[in-house]
């Protein structure tokens, strides 16, 4: 069957129809929607109603699978993260887990549960933001870095006591990750410049606090603006995969105390490369700090 393409949003997004996901698609279907998600940035499913095995090895196409450094759930596939809205709403603009240098390539999300009304997730190109900067600004972004630390991860807990809050931020900083980026990174397959911000940026580097600040708001609007972005209304079985180089999400917290659960697997990446061929360089815990591999990926890996 043809896979058709219907774009959602004029920058960004696109829906496919006519395929079913799973590791066994075809490669031809695989290099459509690769192609299409190099184009498009997100691309949008409906009715998949994938398990947790389908959903990894659809993921596994992509490349090996890594699971999130500093959030594990017993109960799940190390290679899937189980965001309840119990637990976990992720509702500020980021890029995922780019506290580490070879921070993930493509992220895969797939709706379980999702509330009767609200709770979409909305993705803005940061491709296109950065095009559409006047050249002045390009200048600056192409030669500063920044500095990303998951001290501020999207993951914590909300609506706990004290208590919960300080052994869940125990926990979660027992190891503290740092990795200083390009503003401006070179997208290795497109070839796209793509402005690198979101909420685990903590300080531009070699400027004061306060210019830091102002650098980080003014960037961080051009990728935000409402005309670069698009948003999906979840359905139940709905599969959505991103291009996490070039894109930044958020999931609108409007939803109240409805129950809401996704879950993701993500694509190990690259080290991102500036526009000045400067590599991205880890710092904490170490120099050589790079994404965890499952078991089931590294076993993968070796046959």
């Amino acid at each position: 069957m043809t896979i058709q393409i219907k774009p959602v949003a004029g920058r960004i997004g696109a829906q496919l129809e006519g395929v079913k996901l799973g590791g066994n698609i075809s490669a031809e279907q695989f290099e459509f929607i690769n192609e299409a998600l190099l184009k498009y940035k997100v691309l949008f499913f409906r009715d998949q109603h994938l398990n947790d095995a389908e959903h990894e090895a659809f993921s596994r196409r992509f490349g090996d699978q890594v699971p999130h450094p500093t959030v594990r759930s017993a109960e799940q596939s190390a290679a899937i993260l189980h965001l309840d809205a119990k637990e976990t709403r992720a509702n500020s603009w980021h890029t995922d887990v780019t506290f580490v240098a070879n921070y993930p390539k493509i992220s895969i999300l797939r709706g379980v549960v999702i509330p009767p009304y609200g709770g979409d997730t909305v993705w803005a190109n940061t491709a296109a933001a950065y095009t559409d900067l006047p050249e002045p600004l390009k200048q600056l972004a192409d030669s500063l870095r920044a500095l990303h630390t998951n001290v501020y991860d999207y993951a914590a807990p909300r609506n706990t006591d004290e208590s919960g809050i300080r052994r869940y931020r125990e926990q979660f900083t027992a190891e503290v990750y740092e990795t200083e980026h390009p503003l401006v990174r070179v997208h290795p397959e497109s070839g796209e410049r793509s402005l690198l911000l979101g909420h685990f940026v903590k300080q531009i580097q070699g400027v004061s606090n306060s210019d830091s600040k102002q650098l980080i708001r003014l960037f961080h609007d051009r990728i935000t603006h409402v005309d670069n972005t698009v948003r999906w209304r979840w359905q139940e079985g709905d599969v959505v995969i991103w291009d996490n180089r070039a894109t930044q999400h958020i999931a609108i917290n409007d939803y109240g105390d409805a129950q809401r659960i996704v879950r993701r697997t993500t694509i190990d990446g690259d080290v991102p490369v500036g526009v000045d061929g400067r590599l991205s360089q880890a710092l904490k815990p170490s120099p050589d700090t790079r994404s965890p591999k499952t078991e089931a990926d590294k076993k993968h890996l070796a046959a």
